[in-house]
């Protein structure tokens, strides 16, 4: 569905993309996340012919993105927040926008059901909710039926109840055949409808693949808890004699690097050492730990690893 190989773009000084090279398989819901700043929106404009490359070369569904005429007309595309004519409903904003387009009024009913719209359709556009005004984008974007939808950050700024909303959407148009690309830079928003996952930082690939594929980067831990809390110091002393690798976790607890099945073990070297365990229990961490590992904890850490980037490359 995209390929591309060594694309780059810079702006002035600044490396927005460097040698980013994917193959992204056709249908279902392909997750693109970063921080912010990680280059995503750069290269979902490349996909959309809005940016030209620096250097490198990319295809849409076999055309050069180079020659954007090709392929956009099979393409839907939402980029940051759409905007609408707030004063009318949103059947006329669509219906005007299908005339445009030349695309038949008979689109306009199909996408409001796609969207969940249909019933609030002959609102004005300036009462609907964030969320609302993101579906109704969504719908714009789904006017001429196209093969690939691109949709940036579609989540930004949305409550819980809309993040799971349009969550539901895209699970919705994979299901229909559909390839959507999705950007975030929170994993979490859309982890739990992805089938693959693109993991960009300062504008280098960090991760391709199946989502499936980063489960074999996570890391099994038993967390154990002493009856009385001033035992701590002692059971981590008797674990890290018995050769396990301990670690607090900063509520009352250790975490020990180990499977499930070995917590019989890590509860004898407990009462080898004079110590009962009030609990023990298997953890796995998530996906979301295992991106914010890859990309960086935090905005401070990444303002710091940046200019380390930065530095290294003058």
């Amino acid at each position: 569905m995209i390929t591309t190989a060594g694309l780059a773009r810079r702006f002035g000084e600044v490396t927005a993309l460097e040698g980013l090279t994917l193959e992204l398989p056709e249908a279902g819901v392909i997750g693109l996340v970063g921080p912010n700043g990680s280059g995503k929106s750069t290269l979902i404009r490349m996909l959309l012919g809005l940016v030209a490359p620096t250097s490198g070369t990319g295809h849409v569904l076999g055309e050069p993105i180079t020659d954007p005429e090709r392929y956009l007309g099979r393409v839907g595309g939402l980029v940051e927040n759409p905007a609408f004519v707030p004063g009318l409903s949103a059947r006329a904003n669509l219906l005007s926008l299908a005339r445009l387009r030349g695309l038949p009024p008979s689109r306009v009913d199909e996408v409001l059901r796609t969207v969940g719209l249909t019933g609030r359709d002959r609102e004005p556009v300036k009462r609907f909710s964030l969320g609302m005004k993101q579906r109704l984008g969504i719908a714009v974007a789904l006017l001429p039926d196209p093969e690939l939808l691109v949709l940036d950050e579609p989540t930004n700024g949305l409550d819980p109840s809309g993040i799971v909303e349009i969550r539901g959407l895209l699970a919705g148009l994979a299901r229909s055949g559909r390839t959507v690309l999705v950007s975030s830079h929170l994993l979490s928003e859309i982890e739990a409808v992805c089938d693959h996952l693109v993991v960009i930082r300062f504008g280098h690939l960090v991760y391709s693949g199946p989502i499936t594929g980063l489960l074999g980067r996570t890391r099994q831990r038993i967390e154990v808890a002493p009856e009385h809390d001033h035992d701590l110091a002692a059971l981590h002393s008797a674990l890290s004699a018995d050769g396990w690798q301990v670690e607090h976790t900063g509520d009352g607890r250790l975490g020990v690097v180990a499977e499930e099945h070995q917590g019989p073990d890590i509860n004898r070297a407990a009462a080898r050492g004079g110590i009962t365990l009030r609990s023990l229990t298997a953890v796995r961490s998530s996906l979301e730990e295992i991106f914010l590992e890859m990309t960086g904890g935090n905005d401070q850490d990444l303002t710091a690893a940046r200019a380390a980037a930065a530095e290294k490359r003058a």
